[in-house]
């Protein structure tokens, strides 16, 4: 990996944590947060904006209107989110409808290429994906095999070697909690929800999922500020 990386910025905290790391050892970042019709867009771009301000990196808005307009996901449309308190997110997330409510076809792998269609024409060879090991379970274009599948696809899609690269991919989110405490992230400009609200819901996967790794990590003072 070089010094010049491009980062799939939402925002959120596995994206922000990646960054983290990313930029211990890259000079040259560019962000690229996608408006693909969500319903928490504008707390999204608010956030990548402040965070891409945070670590001087360079940032752009790619807006995806097509998306939403075929979409069935209740990310971008008008269906309800579903609902979940942490202590069940285990059960929750077990439930082929509720994965399937938030899924959105093919969105990380549309991300990937469009990415590598930026770090081609700008002579970027790395871009940073916030995958984990925890998202996998429920969503596959969060995986090894998908990081894995993308960047074989790359070799036949560009012609200059780009890697798609994963530093969490081996990670749950109360792991991704623990280094972006030590890596002192800044926690209160994450934005991690799926709601239309400027701040988080508490109540969606997301809000669980999140919520849940800072209760793990005793980080109850961060847990009051990002959910009161």
């Amino acid at each position: 990996m070089s010094n010049k990386a491009i980062i799939l910025l939402s925002g959120g905290l596995d994206c922000v944590v990646s960054l983290a790391l990313v930029k211990e050892i890259c000079s040259d970042i560019l962000a690229l947060t996608f408006n693909y019709g969500q319903k928490s867009f504008l707390a999204e771009k608010d956030s990548a904006e402040k965070i891409a301000q945070y670590y001087n990196i360079k940032h752009e808005i790619v807006d995806l209107p097509w998306l939403a307009k075929i979409s069935t996901s209740s990310l971008n449309n008008n269906l309800d989110i579903p609902k979940i308190d942490f202590e069940n997110l285990s059960e929750f997330i077990n439930s082929k409808s509720a994965s399937n409510s938030v899924w959105v076809p093919n969105r990380n792998g549309l991300f990937a290429n469009i990415a590598a269609t930026y770090a081609e024409a700008l002579n970027y060879d790395s871009i940073i994906i916030g995958a984990n090991k925890e998202e996998a379970v429920v969503f596959k274009d969060n995986s090894a095999e998908f990081i894995n599948a993308i960047n074989k696809s790359f070799e036949n899609s560009l012609n200059s070697p780009v890697m798609l690269i994963a530093p969490l991919i081996d990670a749950n989110k109360t792991d991704i909690v623990k280094i972006g405490l030590e890596l002192n992230i800044p926690f209160h400009l994450i934005h991690s929800c799926y709601s239309l609200n400027d701040k988080h819901c508490g109540e969606c996967e997301s809000c669980a999922r999140l919520k849940r790794a800072l209760v793990e990590n005793n980080a109850y003072e961060i847990l009051d500020k990002i959910f009161n």
